[in-house]
């Protein structure tokens, strides 16, 4: 237990020299980027501006999961929770993704980066929203990275909106209770269209989950970091891959 917590918290020791192997390389990763208003407050800066570097270290992990292999990544940008935060916070969240794919987007498109995004949209302000329509819509025929941003999600609104969406048509007649399987729930998620990931890493050193992802993350491999969001380098997403290749995934079985 003890190495694997160390092994959580990514001591430094225990990742010098590593080697990745380009036969392991994990398929979806997906990433809780958290720790911008802390790496703000540590240099006396309003949380605003962390959120700012953050969206740079969203663009260095998005190169480098291209450059391993990495077929998907997953970004949680915004929670249905964070709607909690101050207004002015939460206004100048819904403006990063316009000023991140205003910058970024012709850059993505050169690199084949299929931008897409999970959550609800009903909740999101026009400009946000269309911001991330235009991305979709202009990537939609590439067929490189699957950039995929989590944006106003929450995994417990996702659950019940399956449960709703199932229950609709067990009153109508159209789905009986014992046709219900594990398929068909995963089939009316937002993540419908994407594999579970592989590879969860969360920075900022919290060990929590933080309602993201519940039904897909049963089996994925963990990975915990006390860097703080803004700092995440292709350093650090080597470091999570290579713990993730020295892990056995046995899904519950033996090997």
């Amino acid at each position: 237990m003890i190495k694997r917590v160390r092994s959580w918290l990514n001591q430094e020791d225990s990742q010098q020299g590593f080697r990745l192997s380009p036969d392991n390389i994990p398929h979806h990763v997906a990433i809780i980027m958290d720790g911008n208003g802390r790496w703000a407050k540590k240099r006396g800066l309003p949380r605003i501006l962390g959120h700012q570097n953050g969206m740079k270290a969203v663009k260095r992990a998005a190169i480098a999961a291209d450059e391993l292999g990495i077929k998907i990544l997953t970004m949680y940008a915004f929670s249905t929770e964070n709607w909690k935060r101050p207004k002015d916070e939460v206004d100048f969240l819904m403006k990063l993704p316009q000023e991140f794919l205003a910058i970024e987007l012709e850059e993505l498109i050169e690199k084949n980066v299929r931008v897409t995004m999970m959550g609800h949209p009903e909740d999101l302000p026009s400009h946000t929203l269309d911001a991330m329509r235009e991305a979709v819509s202009r990537t939609a025929n590439n067929d490189g990275l699957v950039l995929n941003f989590a944006l106003n999600y929450g995994g417990r609104k996702e659950i019940t909106e399956c449960l709703k969406s199932m229950g609709r048509d067990i009153r109508e007649g159209t789905l009986r209770p014992e046709d219900i399987t594990e398929e068909l729930i995963g089939s009316r998620l937002l993540s419908s269209d994407l594999p579970d990931p592989d590879l969860l890493i969360r920075t900022s050193g919290e060990l929590r989950l933080s309602n993201f992802m519940l039904w897909q993350l049963a089996y994925s491999e963990l990975w915990f970091t006390d860097i703080l969001w803004p700092e995440f380098t292709r350093e650090h997403l080597e470091k999570a891959v290579a713990e993730y290749q020295h892990r056995t995934r046995r899904y519950g079985g033996l090997t």
